[in-house]
């Protein structure tokens, strides 16, 4: 389900991995990727999303970090490891170009992003479908491009109209989620909460604006669906 938040431990286990410790994980699942994402002020890499919430511009990863060595913000991203087995950028970068080459279908990638320390929401299921390198200054960077698919549920294919999608604004998410104490605003429960339109997006409700986003636990969003006509 899109925008709905879990904790750190809640997106652990979704994952079925005790941690998860590095943003990019190729193939952490049989049918998709993995990858963690900020945007936050003190975020490590520069990550972004179009004003319509299609497009990911995500950044690739830094060399390990040693007490021997450079500053790994000073290096080259690195697409191969010292042992010549590909780096996680590797990975990403030779799917890609199988995609663009007609050997496979674009990676199915899992995005979840990071709102508040131990808070992450799910931004859905995005296509890989290009990279390139960047000059940021001081070296290279990878930037991978990412297009939500119009596939958001891997195990009934249900489909989504991307024309009539609009995700909500991370900013809109913070101020929301301290608004509403992490609780949902009609019962008060901590379990199962998701960012809802109080006017749905489908009858003119915006995004744009914590007066229309509103924290619901899945059990009171589903009695308000059942009342929409």
């Amino acid at each position: 389900m899109l925008d709905q938040i879990y904790s750190y431990r809640e997106m652990c286990d979704i994952e079925n991995v005790q941690t998860l410790q590095r943003g990019m994980n190729f193939r952490m699942n049989p049918r998709y990727s993995v990858i963690l994402m900020s945007r936050r002020s003190n975020a490590p890499y520069s990550d972004s999303i179009s004003d319509d919430g299609i497009t990911i511009e995500y950044e690739g990863h830094d060399e390990p970090k040693t007490s021997y060595e450079m500053n790994p913000k000073l290096l080259d991203q690195p697409q191969q490891t010292r042992n010549g087995t590909l780096t996680q950028n590797g990975k990403f970068i030779k799917a890609v170009e199988d995609f663009k080459n007609g050997i496979s279908e674009s990676e199915i990638v899992k995005v979840y992003e990071k709102i508040l320390p131990g808070v992450w929401s799910l931004k859905g299921l995005f296509d890989l479908i290009d990279y390139n390198i960047k000059n940021d200054g001081k070296r290279n960077v990878f930037v991978f491009t990412l297009k939500l698919s119009d596939e958001q549920d891997l195990t009934t294919n249900e489909h989504i109209d991307l024309a009539h999608t609009r995700l909500i604004p991370s900013e809109v998410k913070k101020e929301v989620w301290k608004r509403d104490a992490g609780k949902c605003v009609l019962c008060g429960s901590t379990k199962n909460l998701h960012f809802d339109h109080d006017l749905p997006f489908s009858r003119g409700g915006t995004s744009l604006t914590t007066k229309n986003i509103r924290l619901l636990c899945a059990k009171c969003n589903l009695a308000k669906s059942d009342k929409i006509e």
